[in-house]
């Protein structure tokens, strides 16, 4: 395949994309029992390329075992230059994700962030998971609606975003970080969620204001890092409402 060219495979995630933005989508490959009136109708409306092949062709495409039928070849994910969030109204929301590798993580919060909008995502450049062909399955079309920027130096970005006045809150499981329900933030506001195994950076935690935490009066467990993220994301996005 073209380097400048991802697979896009599922209904949602083609269906969202073909409403959104199909000038991106290069070719679309439905195995030979595959209806769906709204998609058909897209891809004639807009005049997408399709061609009808057997599953062991789509198979050849893609090795995902739920593409429901239908693959699209589409261009490569935009980044959008850092400076440019930077520039976005203050409403918008930055999301920093330090370390995490696991592609169903990064998808399913970008869903989340698409859900309650006015986020966006800042991924670094190196020991992270990109947004790759199995991060768009599971936005499920997420990726038409979240800005992302990647940078080399996750804490270089956090302090030029305080410097323009940007407040930024660390999500840790600490008996010493304030309790989420007591927390009023500050807009605009940066969040950073780390990886479950390993969390925050240390050097980080330099550039934070405050470090919250979501209670939990069950088990002594641990949130997964997407439910951790929606928990607070909500809370944020309430909270954002409550003073525009």
């Amino acid at each position: 395949m073209a380097k400048n060219l991802m697979v896009l495979y599922g209904i949602n995630s083609i269906l969202e994309r073909l409403r959104c933005d199909p000038a991106s989508i290069r070719k679309i490959f439905i195995e030979r029992s595959f209806t769906h009136r709204e998609i058909e109708g897209l891809i004639k409306a807009h005049g997408v390329r399709c061609d009808t092949v057997s599953e062991r062709d789509l198979k050849r495409i893609t090795r995902a075992k739920d593409f429901q039928k239908i693959v699209a070849k589409v261009e490569r994910f935009t980044y959008v230059n850092f400076d440019e969030l930077m520039e976005r109204p203050a409403k918008t929301t930055l999301v920093f994700l330090d370390g995490i590798n696991d592609p169903h993580n990064v998808g399913v919060i970008m869903r989340m962030l698409a859900c309650f909008g006015n986020f966006a995502m800042v991924l670094p450049e190196r020991g992270a998971c990109s947004v790759n062909d199995t991060v768009m399955h599971v936005a499920s079309g997420g990726e038409n609606y979240v800005q992302v920027a990647r940078v080399d130096d996750l804490k270089a970005a956090l302090a030029q975003a305080r410097a323009i006045g940007y407040s930024v809150y660390a999500a840790l499981p600490s008996d010493t970080a304030r309790d989420l329900t007591h927390i009023t933030f500050k807009f605009p506001l940066a969040l950073v969620m780390g990886a479950e195994a390993h969390g925050i950076s240390t050097d980080l935690l330099d550039e934070v204001d405050q470090q919250i935490t979501i209670p939990m009066n069950g088990a002594t467990l641990s949130f997964n890092v997407n439910n951790a993220c929606a928990i607070i994301c909500y809370e944020i996005t309430k909270q954002r409402k409550a003073v525009s």
